[in-house]
């Protein structure tokens, strides 16, 4: 059988980075002039001010009692006359004289030379060959060192500023992409290390199957979407599941922030944006993953959010570059942002973002899923049930979990346990929600004060209908909190009636309430419930029509805007006879919970004493403990009626 004849393959060459040359001519060049200014004062150097004179000279200037000292350094002697010196030479009318002298003693010896010398009393100093030149280089060179030490670090500063401002290239690479590429492999984040979100991994999976077999669907007449736009609150996990889908289609990946297009200089954020354009084409099939696009995609022509020539001129050419894909070039572009109603029209239309993909919160099922990912490596003790521990986290992002388990094994490393238990991730959790617990300790006054109010809360709770389950109620100080009452829902809540707000109110209410019942004063520790139960009083009916008053309408109220240092808020879409009336009805619900709280709670002021009590003594009372407690005086209370009904 014949064996083919195969070249081999060229070795691929080492390319040198841009400006390394440059570099390495511009140390090269500094070396040598180094070297040629340290010879020069080596082997050139002499003193302006010293003669040089012949040996016999010395020698008739010694026994003429002329010469005061000398310094013989190998073969040379370096001395001072007495009197001033004038070469013979010098027959001008104002001859030079000189003070000190040089000469060189000849390769024979003078046996005669030291006998003269003391005769004479000649100072004598004897050095070894090259001793002291250090010194004069030192001297010499030392300036110069440092203004040119000086000059480099200057240099080498203004560099790093140019670079940081500019990016790498410095001046030069101004224009240059700042996106960061990676290349993607199954060992990197994949669609399984995303838990939930499985309508969004659907659409995408699309994607990925079109980047890898592209002619699958071109046969069929259908085109790759351009771009795919990811919208949801922070924390959803927007990000990871970019990451996941250049993962799982094990192409190239560039990731940017759209704030990384703006510079102060008009025109650099578009030279980035063909830069990375081109970058990712040359690389086709890639994909390109702008985070927080709404920094740079916001909405022409509306004067929020910075609208200036540059952030203008870099989305007009992501438009142009998203328009400019040609069939065959298998370019996907991911962008992610918090707030997709301040997006361009022009940038969500069919044709540039053609999905737009709706990331919300996970529900019970999909948190439980995320825990499970995040205590992969994480050692659980048998008591921490994740399904429990997902229902007590409604409202908590991927990031938030996340975080709750990291806290979790931090508080158990500061335990020193081999394992991370329940009640690490009930502290981790308050941590999260209420914040650090405090180390001051609260006065005995101050702490009944605080056990009724959180006894009101948790009494309301239980006694309303249409209100959710009780979990924990404490009065242990955390954060900018004296005290927190916890409701867990038994299932995640898409729809809310008009019962269950008005007894939220009520709920929210009961701490103010039960401090009117028993100290017949308000405290401000209920300020933060009187902010939750108008904010709900007032979307129940200017945006979900909850008053009979002014009906089913829809009233906008206008956002608050921080402009040079003053809250500005828009303007509202309605009248202030419109107004007056919304501040009546709010007025109205609250004054009527706040009533429905005093019956309430006045009705069963055995309850609220013994639940204030228990909180005292225990500081923290869980599910169980609440149960059991509200039944013993459900049944302590019916025994009463009876015994008065039989005397009666």
């Amino acid at each position: 059988m014949n064996k083919e004849n195969k070249k081999p393959p060229d070795r691929p060459r080492r390319q040198i980075p841009s400006g390394q040359g440059a570099n390495w001519f511009r140390y090269i060049f500094w070396i040598l002039l180094i070297w040629l200014i340290i010879s020069f004062f080596f082997n050139r150097f002499q003193d302006t001010d010293r003669v040089r004179v012949s040996y016999t000279t010395f020698k008739s200037q010694v026994q003429d009692s002329n010469v005061a000292s000398i310094v013989i350094e190998g073969q040379e002697i370096k001395g001072e006359f007495r009197d001033a010196y004038i070469l013979p030479t010098d027959t001008s009318e104002n001859p030079e004289s000189y003070q000190k002298f040089v000469t060189i003693k000849p390769q024979i010896e003078d046996p005669e030379l030291l006998k003269i010398l003391e005769a004479q009393n000649v100072e004598i100093e004897a050095r070894e060959e090259g001793e002291g030149w250090w010194q004069y280089a030192l001297i010499l060179l030392l300036p110069w060192v440092i203004i040119l030490g000086l000059f480099w670090y200057s240099r080498r500063k203004m560099q790093s500023g140019m670079k940081g401002m500019m990016g790498q290239g410095g001046i030069f690479g101004v224009g240059k992409s700042k996106a960061r590429r990676h290349r993607q492999s199954k060992s990197d984040v994949t669609f399984k290390d995303v838990a939930g979100l499985e309508n969004a991994k659907r659409d995408l999976r699309e994607i990925i199957d079109f980047l890898k077999e592209p002619e699958k669907f071109t046969k069929l007449g259908a085109d790759i979407p351009k771009g795919v736009l990811l919208m949801g609150p922070p924390g959803t996990g927007k990000t990871l599941l970019a990451k996941a889908t250049a993962g799982e289609a094990e192409v190239p990946f560039y990731s940017i922030s759209g704030s990384e297009f703006i510079e102060m200089f008009v025109g650099v954020g578009a030279s980035r944006v063909r830069d990375m354009f081109s970058n990712a084409k040359k690389e086709s099939p890639a994909i390109i993953f702008i985070d927080e696009i709404d920094s740079v995609g916001r909405a022409r022509g509306t004067g929020l959010g910075g609208g200036h020539d540059e952030r203008e001129q870099t989305l007009n050419q992501i438009l142009n570059e998203m328009d400019g894909f040609e069939s065959q070039e298998s370019v996907v572009v991911l962008a992610a942002t918090n707030r997709p109603d301040v997006l361009d029209p022009a940038l969500t239309r069919p044709g540039r973002f053609d999905r737009q993909i709706t990331l919300e919160l996970p529900q019970k099922k999909a948190r439980e899923s995320i825990l499970k990912i995040h205590t992969r490596e994480v050692p659980l003790h048998k008591d921490v049930d994740l399904e429990n521990l997902a229902a007590r986290t409604v409202g908590f992002s991927g990031a938030e979990l996340e975080n709750l388990v990291n806290e979790a094994a931090l508080l158990a490393g500061r335990k020193e346990r081999k394992e991370v238990h329940a009640d690490d991730f009930d502290s981790a959790r308050d941590k999260i929600l209420l914040g650090a617990e405090r180390e001051e300790k609260i006065e005995e006054d101050e702490k009944k004060l605080i056990a009724y109010h959180e006894a009101g809360h948790a009494l309301m709770a239980n006694l309303l209908p249409d209100t959710d389950p009780l979990q924990k109620v404490t009065i242990i100080p955390r954060g900018r909190t004296l005290g927190a009452t916890e409701q867990v829902p038994e299932t995640d809540r898409h729809n809310y009636q008009k019962n269950y707000l008005l007894n939220r109110i009520a709920v929210t209410l009961g701490g103010r309430v039960a401090e009117k019942i028993v100290f017949d004063d308000y405290s401000n520790g209920a300020a933060n419930d009187l902010k939750q139960v108008t904010q709900l009083a007032r979307k129940m009916i200017c945006h979900w029509g909850m008053s009979e008053k002014l009906g089913p309408v829809y009233y906008k109220q206008g956002e608050e805007h921080l402009f040079l240092g003053r809250e500005m808020a828009q303007q509202k879409d309605f009248s202030e006879y419109s107004a007056k009336i919304i501040d009546e009805e709010i007025q109205r619900i609250i004054a009527e919970m706040e009533e429905k709280s005093m019956k309430t709670l006045k009705a069963n002021r055995e309850k609220l004493d013994a639940l204030a009590e228990a909180l005292m003594e225990h500081e923290t009372l869980e599910r169980e403990d609440l149960e059991k407690l509200l039944k013993e005086k459900k049944k302590n209370s019916g025994k009463k009626k009876k015994q008065s009904k039989k005397k009666s």
